[in-house]
């Protein structure tokens, strides 16, 4: 092999239909994806906050964690470092590495316990938010006219608006029920997707193969749920990835805001917003529950990044 050869970048493989070539298309995405540092750690953080949402249970025992103690609220074991602070010092016999809540829980137990919630809320939006602005973006694309037109009025009413205060006009409208919180998010959430698969869907439809598709006598149902949603869905995935984290923010921002419907529920808004009143005496209460949340939405955003590089056929040459 030359020394031109040799410096060559490999190149990805040509689809040729056959399974083997969908394997070696396969494996060169996720070796882009891997070689990237950045999207490895999001992936690494992502299946990290993943697994504990998963096994949050078996980690920490919910009836004996959520057990207020008074006694010990707000205090600091004091074996990691100092915070500078009148914190009050757990007793001996307490192990919270992560010191206690208001209530004598331990805050690392309420982090394990808040993860799943946080992050099932934020995949219920996404997931929900995604799917009508699939149907929706897709028909009004497709159908064009009055559809269309009408479909782009509605949008253009909630893109008038700034996404978080309209979120709270919702959430207080609505009530403070985690039911009622998510609604609030969805419904300022897809017209976001509405956009972005209907600006996909208008240069999918003019190809060749959708004229071909119709010469054949394919019905335009079948032309559009089995050809061209397919083609474009790619970056909506991007954004999805990219949403989870936003989700989160926003579900936490809300809860911080005062839209939580217990104070004691282990949610990490929840959390920050119990620390924020405390912020001299026990700022672990506000600084380990951001972190948290920074990270969670950190590794998403990280492997979205990835996702785009890897099906965008630009960024993949």
């Amino acid at each position: 092999m030359s020394e031109r050869e040799s410096k060559e970048p490999k190149q990805p493989p040509k689809r040729s239909g056959t399974r083997a070539a969908y394997v070696e298309d396969l494996k060169y995405s996720l070796s882009l994806l891997v070689k990237n540092k950045l999207v490895l750690t999001g992936i690494i953080l992502s299946i990290f906050f993943i697994l504990v949402a998963i096994f949050s249970n078996i980690i920490v025992n919910p009836a004996s964690a959520n057990k207020f103690d008074f006694g010990i609220s707000y205090c600091w074991n004091g074996n990691l470092f100092s915070w500078g602070t009148q914190a009050i010092t757990c007793p001996a016999s307490v192990n919270y590495p992560l010191g206690s809540d208001g209530y004598g829980r331990s805050l690392l137990s309420m982090i394990v316990l808040a993860i799943p919630l946080d992050l099932s809320i934020a995949l219920e939006i996404v997931a929900s938010a995604l799917a009508i602005g699939i149907l929706l973006g897709s028909v009004a694309a497709y159908a064009g006219g009055w559809v269309d037109e009408a479909i782009l009025r509605v949008t253009d009413i909630f893109f008038a608006f700034p996404f978080l205060i309209l979120a709270l006009v919702f959430a207080a409208v609505l009530g403070r029920t985690i039911p009622n919180l998510e609604l609030a998010i969805f419904l300022v959430w897809w017209p976001v997707y509405v956009r972005l698969i209907r600006g996909q869907m208008l240069s999918e439809k003019n190809k060749a193969y959708v004229e071909a598709l119709r010469a054949l006598g394919v019905s335009r149902w079948r032309t559009l749920f089995f050809h061209l949603i397919p083609n474009s869905i790619y970056p909506l995935l991007v954004q999805a990835t990219l949403d989870i984290g936003g989700v989160i923010l926003t579900f936490s921002a809300l809860v911080f805001l005062g839209f939580s419907p217990s104070p004691a529920l282990p949610e990490l808004g929840n959390l920050a917003a119990d620390g924020i009143n405390q912020i001299f005496t026990a700022p672990w209460l506000l600084v380990i529950p951001g972190l948290v949340i920074l990270l969670i939405s950190l590794g998403f955003n990280l492997v979205g990044d990835g996702l785009r590089d890897v099906l965008d056929p630009r960024l993949r040459r």
